[in-house]
């Protein structure tokens, strides 16, 4: 998805690994989120209201996704009942993610960031590179060199 365009479809992950993000005026990239498989990608303000999103989401591994519009994930719900149980549950956990992800970028240092990020989401170290790994953390690569060098010395 393209910054500007409305999100139509969900991609739900089966294999793979996303990116969703956006580019200031100087050019930089900044990751809003990290997505990996069982995880849903898409801009939910831009699907559900209808209006240009804000985000650029691209895969970065070779991913298998499942794509669905907002109509036809109604129509699938209204169907088989369970799937609804399960989206307020994504939906859950989802919310409950961003808000400590917002509280961590508020009130815990550079370090403490990287630390929870690794006890929360060790895979993201291992699948995303540094400077991915940076730009989600809100700090540049080289603050996350130094955190990571420091931390291989103790």
């Amino acid at each position: 998805m393209q910054e500007g365009e409305v999100c139509v479809y969900g991609a739900f992950i089966v294999k793979g690994a996303m990116r969703k993000y956006t580019v200031d005026e100087k050019g930089e990239e900044h990751i809003v989120e990290l997505l990996i498989e069982n995880w849903w990608a898409n801009d939910r303000e831009s699907q559900i209201k209808e209006v240009p999103s804000r985000f650029f989401i691209d895969c970065w591994e070779d991913t298998d996704a499942l794509l669905t519009t907002k109509q036809s994930m109604y129509d699938l719900i209204d169907r088989i009942p369970a799937l609804k149980e399960w989206r307020a549950k994504i939906s859950e956990n989802y919310h409950i993610a961003s808000q400590k992800r917002i509280n961590d970028a508020i009130s815990l240092s550079a370090e403490q960031r990287y630390r929870e990020l690794e006890k929360t989401y060790p895979e993201f170290i291992q699948r995303f590179p540094q400077h991915i790994i940076a730009s989600y953390l809100g700090i540049s690569k080289e603050t996350l060199s130094r955190i990571r060098h420091q931390a291989a010395k103790k």
